[in-house]
């Protein structure tokens, strides 16, 4: 004789749209005013130190205003990052012609970049084999690394490497090498070929003013000022950004059967809190890193708003830390290799014989 079963309630797993429920349908406002003005405090403080550059060799100007100039390709940056997100205006088409005019002077194919950052990178955050921004090595691929390749390992993820990791995996590897097949494929040539050749007119005309006013000497020297410096310094500072939001010693990646949305998103992104005035002129919250992982479509303006929400609702799962060198210090010494079975990070000594 059957009897009725008692049937158990179904448990069910976190999910990334209970945590999108909690935001405030006002961090999805977008202001045409406000983005307006960023832009053009972001176009001021590039252009402003890149003028100065032009029209100066005193060793101890250009040591102030080289990185100015590089925090200045940042924060134009930082705002085209948003608007390939779609996130800066409501219209598309806007935001797509404003990424590419901001990325221009960080030298990046904004279609290359919607397909690594926007859809891969966040599509897929810290899970293994799909997300190529600091994917770390088992210890069984890092010995099978040749005697110069763990050379470079051990630059790239020293406290000193990250711009050259960020230049080498995600600008040249990801980006400029790298093709997309089927339809993405002829909107990144497009994209390349546009921005290659901006590139050269640039640069040749920056060449030929310094040939006019120097000679020879000035006709390097004046590019590598001017465009060079610049871009190396932007590289080593959105290489650390890049790095201080996916890496630390309690941030884990996740296998394949392992990983969700909701782990990769919240729980393998931070919030770091770093001084105001530096936020406000050139990172436009970007350090405020769960929101834009939960939601892209939350402007910049809005990340602080739906990042208190957020660790309102899920006070446990949210990391947040004031901005540390002590932190970063013990980050890049402790996280070296991974053990993605274990969930954790290892030092090179794992590697050892």
């Amino acid at each position: 004789m059957m009897t009725d079963a008692k049937v158990l309630p179904r448990v069910r797993a976190e999910s990334l749209n209970d945590v999108r429920a909690v935001i405030p349908e006002v961090c999805y406002r977008r202001s045409r005013a406000r983005a307006a003005w960023t832009l053009l405090q972001a176009a001021v403080l590039y252009l402003a130190p890149a003028v100065g550059l032009a029209l100066t060799d005193r060793w101890w100007v250009l040591v102030v205003l080289w990185p100015l100039a590089g925090l200045g390709v940042a924060g134009l940056f930082v705002l085209g990052h948003d608007a390939s997100h779609g996130a800066l205006l409501d219209s598309r088409r806007a935001n797509r012609v404003i990424a590419q005019v901001c990325m221009a002077p960080s030298v990046h194919v904004e279609a290359a970049w919607d397909l690594g950052h926007n859809r891969i990178h966040h599509g897929y955050t810290t899970r293994q084999g799909f997300d190529f921004v600091w994917h770390p090595l088992t210890v069984d691929e890092y010995r099978a690394l040749g005697r110069l390749a763990r050379v470079r390992h051990r630059l790239e993820w020293s406290c000193v490497g990250s711009g050259a990791y960020f230049m080498r995996e995600v600008w040249w590897r990801k980006m400029w090498r790298f093709n997309a097949p089927g339809a993405r494929h002829d909107a990144i040539v497009r994209d390349k070929i546009t921005l290659g050749s901006a590139l050269v007119v640039v640069t040749a005309g920056s060449v030929v003013l310094g040939a006019l006013t120097g000679g020879w000497v000035d006709a390097l020297w004046l590019p590598t000022k001017l465009l060079i410096v610049p871009f190396l310094l932007f590289v080593q500072i959105i290489g650390w950004t890049v790095y201080v939001h996916h890496v630390a010693p309690d941030i884990r990646w996740w296998t394949r059967r392992d990983w969700t949305q909701y782990k990769g998103q919240m729980e393998s992104t931070t919030v770091v809190r770093i001084p105001s005035v530096v936020n406000r002129l050139w990172f436009h919250n970007i350090f405020i890193h769960v929101p834009h992982h939960v939601d892209v479509r939350i402007p910049f303006h809005q990340l602080p708003k739906a990042a208190k929400a957020i660790a309102d609702a899920y006070p446990n799962t949210v990391r947040s830390s004031r901005l540390s060198i002590r932190d970063y210090l013990r980050a890049t010494g402790a996280c070296k290799l991974y053990d993605f079975e274990a969930g954790h990070w290892l030092p090179y000594a794992a590697a050892k014989p």
